[in-house]
């Protein structure tokens, strides 16, 4: 199965800058922060994230409590976590929070703001209570500082549900999302680029659902407004397009899909560089795509080269690897290569138990896709003992497994 792209919120990037005139360090970096926001906002991270990086070199001779060296931190965080490098964003997050508060004050709207970001920080590092509390914390300074109809409220009810659909906790997400887009309609017109935000994300909570009939207008209207507000090639109108393919390739609409996911990965090699994870995302979607129309010879090369691209940028063990070490197994025991599909899912096991436990769910689902192999290979002892295990553990987790997005 493909993997939909999900998108974090970032308000500073467009945040007032406060300069103090008369100085040279104000105005070198008065114009990098300048270059750097109009690189980023069209699409072209590389650039930007140079730019945040020189300004940041000027930003350290102001107070260290200056407001402006927080902005510069946090539209460099913003890059970082684009990039695919989470730990240096969350560390330059933590350090603009304390700046803003100790210069702003608890209850200042980018304090509000700086909270947000550092939040989709945690809840991608799946720390969930801690990203909550944050939220939470934002969204109260939001509607006594600014109004329940802000369209900064809007951004903290988008990362609010977004962190309860991650959890599966759908039904307390929906209302959530359905209120961030009804505030960002009314305020910013239905055309605006925040309100396409919040419409993939509706539509990928709908999605996860399998609520495919409510996904496709969602995703589809989203695609319209990002090609007109941000241009074709800008990286969110990939991120559009993955997320409308990867629905129409569930809904088994094989050749729609395929041009999305062609045109996506375009994109995203363009504006973000050929090793980025985000390309091995669009590798993969598009070589399952291949995979699952028996265009086998098509899929390898792209398998491999997103396996090589996480290995590379994560790191060997990285969960993402083991997704794609299971993509690329699965490949090979679809042509009966059942030799080179073997020590892919040994290691696979290896890097899921490490990550996550040795009764995960989708340990469990790995354990039967073996069991399956080691069958077609004569091993049949060893099949029923992964598939003992792998009963154990669906005992010992009542709500049964998540599936691994390829199987």
């Amino acid at each position: 199965m493909t993997t939909p792209a999900r998108s974090w919120v970032v308000a500073a990037l467009c945040a007032t800058l406060v300069f103090a005139h008369g100085c040279s360090h104000d105005s070198r970096w008065e114009r990098h922060m300048k270059a750097g926001e109009d690189a980023y906002q069209h699409g072209n991270y590389l650039e930007a994230k140079k730019h945040f990086k020189a300004a940041l070199q000027e930003a350290e001779n102001f107070h260290p409590e200056d407001p402006r060296l927080a902005t510069n931190l946090n539209n460099l965080a913003t890059l970082y976590y684009q990039q695919g490098e989470p730990a240096e964003a969350v560390s330059l997050l933590e350090r603009a929070v304390s700046i803003w508060e100790k210069a702003l004050g608890p209850e200042h709207p980018d304090v509000a703001m700086s909270l947000n970001n550092l939040a989709t920080l945690y809840r991608n590092q799946r720390k969930y209570d801690a990203a909550e509390t944050l939220i939470k914390r934002s969204l109260e300074i939001q509607e006594r500082v600014l109004g329940t109809e802000h369209p900064d409220v809007a951004t903290s009810l988008n990362n609010l549900a977004g962190l309860y659909q991650d959890q599966a906790k759908y039904s307390e997400a929906e209302p959530i999302f359905k209120r961030s887009l009804a505030i960002r309609e009314k305020v910013l017109g239905p055309e605006d680029r925040a309100v396409a935000t919040t419409l993939n994300n509706l539509g990928l909570l709908y999605d996860d659902q399998a609520k495919y009939d409510k996904a496709e207008p969602l995703f589809e209207r989203a695609v319209k407004i990002d090609e007109r507000t941000l241009g074709p090639e800008h990286p969110e109108v990939a991120t559009d397009l993955n997320n409308l393919a990867s629905l129409y390739y569930k809904m088994g609409k094989y050749a729609e899909a395929e041009p999305l996911f062609s045109r996506s990965l375009v994109i995203r090699e363009k504006a973000l560089g050929p090793e980025h994870p985000d390309i091995a995302q669009s590798l993969n979607n598009l070589a399952n795509l291949y995979r699952d129309q028996k265009k086998y010879v098509e899929a390898e090369p792209l398998f491999q080269r997103a396996l090589a691209i996480q290995a590379k940028t994560l790191g060997p063990d990285h969960p993402d690897v083991a997704q794609s070490l299971n993509n690329l197994a699965i490949l090979y025991r679809d042509q009966g290569d059942y030799a080179k599909a073997e020590p892919l899912y040994r290691r696979d096991l290896a890097i899921l138990e490490q990550a996550f436990g040795p009764e995960n769910p989708q340990v469990e689902v790995l354990l039967g896709n073996y069991a399956e192999l080691l069958r077609k290979m004569g091993r049949r002892d060893e099949a029923e003992t992964m598939d003992a295990r792998a009963q154990a553990i669906r005992a010992k987790n009542a709500q049964g497994p998540r599936k691994l997005a390829s199987h």
